[in-house]
C-alpha cells in the first residue's frame, strides 16, 4: 500500500467517520450552540482528511480559517440571537424529505461527474507549504493585502450595522 499502509488507511476512515458524524450532528441537533460546536469538529475533521492526503497547507488553512474563525463567528452569532430556551433553538423542518431528496440528487450528480471524468495524473513538481508562503509574500503580496483591506472594511461595516448607529460625517 502507498502512503503509509494500513495505519494511513485506518486514520483516513476514522477521520471520515468522525467528520460525517459531526456533520450529521450539525444538521439534526436541536440545540443551536451544540450544532455550532459540531460544525467546528466537522471542519477539524476535514483538516485531518487533508493531512491524510498530504496537503499540509490546505489542512492548516482549513484548521485556522474555518475551524478557528468561521466557527467562532457562528458561535458568536448564535450567542447574540435572543432565544428564551436554547435547547429548542433549532426547530425541526417540515421540508426534511425535500431537502434529503435535493441532497441525494446533488451527491448523485457529483458521483456521476467523478466517475465520468477521465482523470489524468500530472507529473509536476511537489509544491510545499513553504513554496506557497513565499509566493504569497512575493508575487501575490498586493492582491493579498487588497483582500485583507476588503475584509477589514466588511468587518467594520458589519459592526456599524450591528450597533445600529448612524455614520458620522
Amino acid at each position: 500500500m502507498e502512503n503509509g499502509g494500513l495505519m494511513h488507511t485506518l486514520a483516513f476512515f476514522l477521520l471520515s467517520g468522525i467528520t460525517l458524524a459531526a456533520a450529521m450532528g450539525v444538521v439534526f441537533k436541536r440545540n443551536l450552540v451544540h450544532s455550532a460546536f459540531l460544525l467546528s469538529v466537522t471542519f477539524l475533521g476535514v483538516a485531518g482528511l487533508y493531512m491524510t492526503l498530504q496537503a499540509e497547507f490546505m489542512a492548516a488553512v482549513q484548521a485556522l480559517v474555518y475551524s478557528g474563525a468561521v466557527a467562532v463567528l457562528v458561535v458568536i452569532g448564535v450567542m447574540l440571537t435572543h432565544r428564551q430556551q436554547m435547547s429548542r433553538s433549532n426547530p425541526p423542518n417540515k421540508m426534511l424529505l425535500v431537502g434529503a431528496l435535493a441532497a441525494l440528487s446533488v451527491v448523485g450528480a457529483i458521483v456521476w461527474a467523478i466517475l465520468a471524468t477521465p482523470w489524468k495524473v500530472g507529473k509536476g513538481s511537489v509544491v510545499t507549504a513553504g513554496d506557497i508562503g513565499r509566493r504569497f509574500l512575493t508575487d501575490f503580496a498586493p492582491p493579498f493585502e487588497a483582500v485583507a483591506l476588503l475584509l477589514l472594511a466588511a468587518l467594520i461595516g458589519a459592526v456599524v450595522l450591528f450597533k445600529g448607529g448612524k455614520a458620522q460625517s
